[in-house]
């Protein structure tokens, strides 16, 4: 399962609605200076200025306070030129992320982690949805993976990742069922799965006897090791999976794609004057 070509459609469709758009503007905001951070936002602004979007580059010092993020947050909020406003983690330890989520205009937030839009999305009113869960549904739909009626894990319980997937696998009328830290027997659970999604960030996890046989499975996570780029899933699981995303070439292009398809929902909500 590839995330990129289904990328590349999201893309190209978020291209022509910007076209019909006219100006959308994203804005991102750095905090510091750390190299992962800085590649993620630069993939991010090439893929933006790609799709004819404005990309706004906003970049804070690592000393930088809570109540300057948040300021600057309140301008961009108040700027009619940007449709979104994305703030990069991780933060220095001076800032609370939850403080900056929530400074963040609800209608701007293309990275759905206000609170507002949390709520939405736990009442089924889904508006702006964190990118990496709709990429996954993205990608569940164009693989005809049937969601209604199946026993679906979610291994982590992020507010980006674990939590708002499966509020959206519930919402497709799966059985969800989400796994932890603390989860007693992780096995017992996983290989009954029929859609498995693991998001935990602890390189290879999930095993070959802890899946079950033509299960489609979704590795979120991503690690840096010496031996390159690895996920949560050991890929000796891609033996008997049913489907199964690579790490990388998975999940990872389905996230920018959805995210710059979130600008572009808020761009068309803020034009219809429709409120969250």
């Amino acid at each position: 399962m590839l995330g990129q070509p289904v990328a590349e459609r999201v893309r190209a469709q978020v291209a022509r609605d910007v076209a019909d758009l006219g100006n959308v503007g994203l804005a991102t905001i750095l905090v510091g200076d750390d190299p992962a951070s800085e590649v993620y936002i630069g993939h991010k602004h090439k893929a933006a200025a790609e799709a004819g979007i404005r990309a706004v580059d906003k970049r804070l010092t690592g000393a930088t306070s809570q109540d300057e993020l948040v300021a600057l947050i309140g301008e961009l909020n108040a700027d009619d030129g940007i449709d979104g406003v994305l703030v990069q983690l991780p933060l220095p330890p001076q800032i609370d992320p939850a403080a900056a989520a929530t400074a963040i205009d609800p209608a701007k937030d293309v990275d759905g982690v206000n609170p507002v839009n949390a709520g939405l999305l736990y009442l089924g009113r889904p508006s702006l949805v964190p990118a990496t869960p709709l990429g996954i549904m993205q990608l569940l739909d164009e693989h005809d993976v049937r969601v209604e009626g199946a026993d679906a894990v979610v291994i982590g319980r992020s507010d980006i990742v674990g939590k708002p997937i499966a509020h959206l696998l519930l919402q497709r009328h799966a059985t969800v069922t989400i796994c932890h830290s603390r989860t007693r027997d992780l096995m017992q659970h996983t290989s009954r799965a029929d859609v498995l999604v693991a998001a935990v960030g602890v390189p290879g996890m999930v095993t070959r006897e802890m899946v079950k046989r033509n299960a489609t499975v979704i590795d979120v996570g991503i690690t840096r090791t010496d031996a390159g780029l690895v996920g949560d899933v050991d890929p000796s699981v891609s033996d008997i999976a049913g489907a199964m995303t690579p790490v990388p070439r998975g999940v990872g292009p389905l996230t920018i794609a959805m995210l710059l398809a979130n600008t572009v929902r808020a761009a068309r909500l803020k034009r219809a004057g429709t409120e969250l």
